[in-house]
């Protein structure tokens, strides 16, 4: 199945964590594609530094909860620390859409519920699948216009 995996850091040499992230995800999954590194302001939460953010596509036999465990378990090996919601992080790795499942049990949301409404998720999706769909929003172009509109 295909994965999007949104990545994101903003404390302890950023750069180089989501450089390791996508290293470890390289050893545990079928990479076809990575984004560049966008710097980006954070939303919601305590007052951080500014993250560093990118989009990963992946293929995958696994199911999507043991994808999803596969990601914390990179995160956890970079030091990764859910102590704020929505704090500063050393990474995160954030499943958005995994082929065409939806699901809303507390272990597994996809797609991701806030994906429509994060730039620092949809342009970098934009730039490596220009014709990327969000399953139960639509088009990645169409929803990354609206959002660039609503923010001027």
């Amino acid at each position: 199945m295909r994965a999007v995996i949104a990545l994101g850091a903003n404390i302890e040499n950023p750069q180089e964590n989501i450089d390791l992230a996508i290293g470890l995800l390289r050893e545990a999954t079928d990479i076809h594609a990575v984004s560049s590194m966008y710097c980006t302001a954070p939303v919601g939460g305590p007052e951080q530094p500014d993250y560093i953010n990118a989009v990963a596509l992946a293929e995958s036999d696994l199911p999507a909860t043991d994808f999803l465990k596969m990601l914390h378990g990179i995160e956890k090996a970079l030091g990764r620390e859910r102590t704020v919601h929505w704090g500063p992080r050393t990474i995160d790795l954030d499943l958005i859409q995994y082929g065409s499942i939806l699901s809303g049990s507390e272990e597994l949301l996809l797609p991701h519920p806030r994906a429509h409404e994060r730039r620092f998720v949809l342009e970098p999706w934009l730039e490596v699948d220009p014709d990327a769909h969000l399953l139960t929003h639509g088009r990645v172009v169409d929803l990354l216009a609206a959002l660039l509109e609503s923010e001027q």
